[in-house]
């Protein structure tokens, strides 16, 4: 980092209070900012946590304190020589990597040899081991309570050139926490270890006359730089801890109460937002970033790391204090800087990928590229991705936002190591960019009291497994309660697995023997949900709770009129309808009431879409919508017909006598759909009433006279816009004898002009000569006229005689 981007990081803690989160989040139009309390637990936590682990850590030991012995090759002589190392690379072979679930070799990311393992014997001094355990376990802040072990992992090779790009160690054993690179005394130039970033980024060159010992924390990124001259001789040990780094800090009690001070304000002070006006809600949990980055196979309250350690065990302690739970958690974090290539600033190739860290260099930003200058933090996000589960021990998958207002940190993202960067340059209205991506240990605080409601969050199916069991065990009162606290969140969670979540739901609703906390758990989900094999649980439902409680828990599914246009999947559940009726029908009598209902708002919101359409100035677009509602149309008589809803079925067919010709689409496409039913359901009345009225209606559009070849008529469909303008463009449609017309227009004038001839597609040319002022549109009528009139006469007339082969014919036969 920078000092101009780590003086604005600085900047803007100030801004929000504290070493915390420099940028809120925006929800909507508001802007929610950071609340003193949780500033200060972080700040008092950060001094709390002292200087905490460093980076990385290095010792010496001298040659005769480690020997090491080779199958096929003897024992190692130091320091060691061109001649040895060419000997030892003809026992090896290229360095694999892990790649995702694979391990593979890639000279362009990992380009070194390896002794296999098996061949590879290393004796310490014992008194030398024993210091270094201990002097690691100390450099890396973890308790004297606990030890550091070593577990052989390599030994490698490296030549002129080989190098291994910057990376990150994968835990090959449940307790490891680290690594340790043991280089042997060599003459060697070049290869240059690299543990950290930015300023906390160091270095570390091998020695011609000592061992060079450097150890680090997974989760620190490293890489080695291309070897200039000789060769780099390691021996990799995986770093391996023994006992309990929980449970050992010791502390101030004015301390933890300060933190649970702290933390019941948080929980009781309502959000302070960015315009002013009046607080939000108080948070439901305070996440607080740890330093380290953890695994889920690592992620264990005895495993945490440096200053990870004592700040969660005194962040548990005033947890404990306040009245409120802990969870241990892995976040990815997302943050996003305003940035500027670094050409743009400085001359170019002043940076380059490889310092010479033998003699002078600064280590760059972003993993040691120094390819930008970074500004402002813009946008920060949090996202929990796992969390340890109830009983402490299992970690378990998480999907769980993390609001601004709800997270602190001790330590900036921005001071630690992102696994991900990438920059946008500028794109005009955005640009100019770099997106980090961290990962960092968590730990979740809630009270105890919203404990229920947090992982509920996480967990919706859990949630309702939960609040079905404890209500089935007796403990119904608690589980109306636990279901109480779900109101903040359970809308967007419940609608966001409807499918999955609708038979528990309907299954807990009943079992809260309570109308209102079922209504509240069951009214957020969607009609287009509900299917056959939910009627049981619905029909229960019912039952439990009356006829007026369901029709007003169907009526919420279906929305209100404004949004029934944007439904999902609306049109595609309606063609379920004789299925799901007839379910619902076997399950009682307050099925059938369910059933009768479910059609008559199917009819309502079915209505509303062909009254829309029927007057839809497109006629393309008509015709095409008309048609897709054919089938749910079918679909609903056929439903009403099984449950002998009559009145619906008059209803049905009473509103489509008294449509406008256009109207025809609709009753063809309803038609054709059921033409493949049994005899028996196409005998209903419903359809024989729809092709009786549609065939009455194409002979009166056969029965016109058939158009002069002098009338260019046009008549352009009847509502929208009264304005002066399409007065004159109607007179001039109409106009049998007039086949063009000339007119003076403005801009803005000839730009509604063409948007109304175009959107009723009529057979009209509209283009502007651009001579004079104002330019004249000109517009002709064409042949089109003529030709289009033809094809609608010739697809009436077969469309009438499917009609009578179809429809007539049979019914009349069955009659």
């Amino acid at each position: 980092m920078n000092a101009a981007s780590l003086r604005l990081g600085q900047n803007c803690g100030r801004w929000l209070g504290g070493l915390v989160y420099p940028v809120g989040i925006r929800v909507g139009r508001v802007f929610i900012m950071a609340t003193a309390a949780r500033d200060r637990l972080a700040q008092v936590l950060r001094g709390e946590g002292g200087a905490g682990a460093a980076p990385s850590m290095e010792l010496a030991l001298p040659v005769g304190d480690i020997r090491v012995d080779v199958e096929g090759f003897g024992q190692l002589q130091y320091p060691v020589s061109a001649a040895q190392a060419k000997k030892l690379i003809k026992l090896g072979a290229p360095a694999r990597f892990g790649k995702g679930e694979a391990t593979i070799t890639d000279p362009e990311v990992r380009d070194t040899w390896e002794v296999p393992r098996d061949r590879v014997r290393v004796e310490w001094d014992e008194a030398a081991l024993a210091a270094v355990l201990g002097d690691i376990r100390e450099g890396l802040g973890l308790p004297w309570q606990c030890a550091v072990d070593i577990d052989l992992h390599s030994m490698l090779v490296y030549e002129k050139g080989q190098f291994f790009v910057a990376h990150q160690d994968s835990e090959k054993d449940d307790a490891m926490i680290g690594t340790l690179v043991v280089t042997l005394p060599s003459a060697c130039t070049g290869g240059v270890l690299l543990v950290g970033q930015g300023e906390d980024c160091l270095a570390y060159t091998g020695s011609r006359t000592a061992h060079t010992l450097v150890a680090f924390y997974a989760d620190r990124r490293h890489e080695v730089l291309p070897v200039k001259s000789g060769y780099r001789i390691t021996v990799t040990y995986n770093l391996l801890l023994r006992g309990d780094t929980s449970g050992h800090a010791t502390g101030d009690d004015a301390v933890i109460a300060e933190l649970a001070h702290c933390l019941t304000e948080h929980f009781t002070t309502g959000a302070v937002r960015y315009y002013g006006g009046p607080a939000g809600d108080p948070p439901s949990r305070l996440a607080y970033l740890l330093d380290h980055e953890y695994t889920p196979r690592s992620l264990m309250w005895s495993r945490l790391k440096g200053a990870d350690a004592s700040r969660c065990d005194r962040l548990r302690a005033a947890a404990g204090k306040a009245g409120c739970e802990v969870v241990l958690a892995l976040a990815d974090v997302k943050e996003t800087h305003s940035a500027y290539d670094a050409d743009a600033y400085y001359e170019r190739g002043r940076y380059s990928r490889y310092r010479d860290w033998d003699g002078e260099g600064d280590a760059g930003q972003d993993g040691g590229s120094g390819t930008y200058v970074i500004d402002d933090l813009v946008d920060s996000e949090v996202a929990i991705t796992h969390w340890l589960g109830s009983d402490g021990e299992r970690t378990e998958d998480a999907s769980l936002p993390i609001w601004s207002h709800e997270a602190c940190a001790s330590t900036p993202s921005g001071a630690l190591q992102p696994y991900q960067s990438s920059y946008e340059g500028y794109m005009g209205n955005w640009g100019n960019t770099l997106d980090r991506w961290y990962k960092r240990g968590v730990i979740l605080i809630w009270p105890r009291e919203r404990a229920f409601a947090n992982r509920a969050e996480v967990s919706p199916a859990w949630a309702l497994d939960e609040l079905d069991a404890r209500a089935r065990s007796g403990d119904v009162a608690g589980a109306r309660v636990a279901a109480g606290t779900l109101g903040s969140f359970w809308a967007n969670a419940a609608r966001a697995g409807e499918s999955a979540l609708l038979p528990k739901a309907l299954r807990t609703a009943s079992a809260l023997a309570d109308a209102a906390a079922a209504m509240a758990l069951l009214e957020p989900f969607h009609v287009e949900t509900l299917g056959a094999e939910h009627a049981a649980a619905l029909g229960a439902v019912a039952v439990r709770y009356g006829g007026e409680w369901a029709e007003e828990l169907l009526r919420t599914w279906f929305g209100d009129s404004k949004s029934w246009d944007y439904a999902r999947g609306r049109r595609d559940w309606a063609l379920t309808l004789p299925e799901l009726s007839q379910a619902l029908r076997a399950t009682g009598s307050p099925g059938t009431d369910l059933a009768r209902q479910l059609l008559a708002l199917t009819w309502e919101w079915l209505r509303g879409r062909v009254t829309g359409e029927v007057a839809s100035r497109s006629p393309s677009r008509r015709e095409q919508a008309l048609s897709e509602l054919g089938e749910p149309l079918t679909a609903l008589l056929r439903a009403a017909a099984r449950l002998e809803a009559t009145h619906l079925v008059e209803e049905v067919t009473d509103f489509v006598r008294i449509q406008p010709h256009e109207v025809i689409p609709l009753l063809l496409a309803a038609l054709r759909g059921a033409s493949t039913l049994p005899d028996d359901l196409r005998g209903d009345r419903g359809f024989a009433d729809l092709a009786k009225g549609c065939a009455a209606r194409l002979r009166i559009l056969l029965d016109q006279a058939p158009r002069a070849a002098s009338d260019w008529s046009i008549q352009l469909a009847p509502g929208g816009c009264a304005c002066d303008l399409c007065a004159t463009l109607t007179t001039f449609l109409a106009d049998p004898r007039r086949r063009a017309f000339e007119w003076p227009l403005r801009k803005d004038d000839r730009h509604h002009v063409h948007s109304r001839i175009d959107v009723a597609e009529l057979p009209v040319t509209h283009v502007t000569r651009r001579t004079g002022r104002p330019y004249t549109l000109v517009l002709t009528k064409t042949e089109a006229l003529f030709d289009a009139e033809r094809e609608a006469q010739a697809r009436d007339m077969a469309s009438l005689a499917w009609l009578a082969a179809e429809w007539t014919a049979p019914s009349s036969s069955r009659s």
